[in-house]
């Protein structure tokens, strides 16, 4: 028996990266999942099987999100897990400036209406959707970044951080309404998906510049995407069903103290 079975999960920012990983392991684990994104999903849903679909879904955006709950509810009769992966750094769009003092009001709008609007969109959702079954999982993907200041990425740490504190608000009204739908926070750090392509390159120097990258980090390493889905799984599962309001940093151990040497 999977962890899993017969539980609904729908997945934001699923076409690839840490979307996709967890999307994938939700299928594995039993559940039936819906793989959104702005961009086409489809082909990563066809690779999992009957037990995916693809759906468009710009996070940004109220319709979006009522005609994909609609639909999903139409089709599958309840959502048991929300996961609010989606999110851009800003970069994206834009190569800045994006420190304090020189960031576009409209780069910083851009940055929170799919990281901040978006989760708030999916996890007002996702309430009104477990409602009726009282109890639900409702994970919101945010940062390390989000618990530090990142001074050339304002905006994108300003949007984690609040994506952390909302989950907190969203976990205690659910319980103040009586209702056994938990909230939680995960916190990945330097994950190597292909957002970090741009960066490293392809070339021979590319195990350096990874090896650079992640030289304060104590454990000397990227994090990969299945650990950080192996992490929603858990939250996902009725076993984290006293765990609500939390945050799981997965960082190699960066936040435990000062940059430390691995012995």
């Amino acid at each position: 028996m999977g962890r899993l079975n017969g539980k609904v999960a729908l997945v934001t920012g699923a076409a690839r990266g840490i979307g996709e990983a967890i999307a994938r392991a939700f299928v594995a684990d039993g559940a039936r999942v819906w793989l959104t994104d702005i961009a086409d999903a489809s082909a990563s849903a066809e690779a999992l099987g009957a037990q995916a679909r693809s759906a468009r879904l710009d996070v940004r955006s109220e319709t979006e999100w009522d005609a994909a709950i609609a639909a999903l509810l139409k089709r599958d009769g309840r959502l048991d897990v929300l996961v609010n992966n989606a999110g851009v750094t800003g970069f994206e769009a834009s190569a800045g400036p994006h420190d304090p003092e020189n960031a576009s009001l409209d780069d910083w709008r851009a940055v929170h209406a799919t990281n901040l609007d978006g989760t708030f969109l999916g996890c007002r959702a996702a309430i009104r959707a477990m409602r009726p079954t009282g109890s639900g999982s409702i994970i919101n993907i945010s940062s390390r970044s989000g618990l530090v200041g990142i001074p050339g990425a304002a905006a994108y740490a300003s949007s984690k951080a609040a994506v952390r504190n909302h989950s907190k608000s969203v976990a205690l009204w659910c319980a103040q309404q009586g209702l056994a739908i938990r909230c939680n926070s995960i916190h990945p750090a330097a994950i190597l998906t292909p957002m970090w392509d741009a960066m490293l390159g392809d070339g021979p120097d590319r195990a350096d510049r990874e090896a650079s990258l992640v030289a304060n980090t104590p454990l000397r390493r990227f994090g990969t995407v299945e650990e950080v889905a192996a992490m929603a799984v858990y939250l996902a599962s009725d076993e984290s069903a006293y765990v609500t309001g939390s945050e799981f940093h997965i960082d190699g151990g960066l936040l435990a103290g000062s940059a430390a040497s691995p012995g």
